[in-house]
């Protein structure tokens, strides 16, 4: 498979399989990125997802091999768009796993998670521009919010990546790991996000990302509509009870 899939506990995990290519997006890797989020999204067992890779590098991006015959679409899906995931609407939070350069649309694909933790040999950089093209995944838009404007035009405008500490520093990277340990750093963000209850995080993770760059008449719509929702849950009553009686809630997801 192109794109692993496998569970850990409350986590999916979806490890893009092609070292081989340094992790370049073919049609397999988009279609099977796209149908693993798909079992995220429809499995209530599973509550958040990990994105990783193998090999030295994260991603180089798309497949130029592809791009060169004239079929860049085999690299988009219809709901996740590039890679299947840059596009995609989706209610459960991705945590990346960056062991290596994320590159072109592999940093894309980065910006297409929530949080993201890296180790010190990662590398983050849209190098479009030194190819003729642009980075047309959601990275022009998506750094701006990730990193300081001036920042993000350096990396847009000169094409040259930006290291795993400089990335911490700036806010782009939640956590910075020793190299061959982001994917465990990555599984136990996932997991502490998971010791909560799911519906509340969902539910927060909307209103964050769809009131941002919005005024506050957006915000407190999205945050009523979410109070509201989480109010008529059957895990709403479950958290007060379990401080009550001084144990650990058990989360049901409904």
């Amino acid at each position: 498979m192109s794109v692993d899939f496998e569970t850990r506990g409350r986590v999916a995990v979806l490890t893009i399989n092609r070292p081989e290519a340094r992790n370049a997006v073919n049609g397999e890797v988009a279609q099977a990125m796209e149908a693993g989020i798909d079992r995220l999204e429809n499995d209530t067992e599973l509550w958040a997802g990990v994105v990783a890779s193998t090999g030295p590098v994260f991603s180089a991006g798309a497949d130029l091999k592809v791009i060169a015959a004239g079929r860049p679409q085999d690299l988009i899906t219809d709901r996740g768009g590039f890679a299947g995931i840059a596009r995609r609407e989706r209610r459960k939070p991705i945590v990346a796993a960056v062991d290596g350069p994320a590159l072109a649309g592999g940093c894309e694909i980065v910006l297409g998670c929530d949080l993201v933790v890296a180790s010190r040999r990662a590398a983050f950089g849209i190098p479009e521009v030194k190819r003729s093209l642009v980075a047309a995944a959601g990275g022009l838009f998506r750094l701006p919010r990730a990193l300081p404007r001036n920042v993000a035009l350096e990396l847009a405008l000169t094409g040259d990546p930006i290291d795993a500490e400089r990335a911490y520093a700036l806010g782009l990277v939640n956590e910075l790991v020793e190299d061959g340990q982001a994917v465990e750093a990555a599984l136990g963000l996932a997991e502490r996000i998971c010791a909560n209850a799911p519906l509340a995080v969902w539910a927060s993770r909307n209103v964050v990302l769809g009131s941002a760059g919005e005024g506050d008449e957006v915000g407190w719509r999205l945050t009523d509509e979410a109070f509201g929702d989480i109010l008529r849950s059957e895990d709403f009553a479950e958290g007060p009870r379990a401080f009550i009686e001084k144990r650990a809630p058990e989360w049901k997801g409904r």
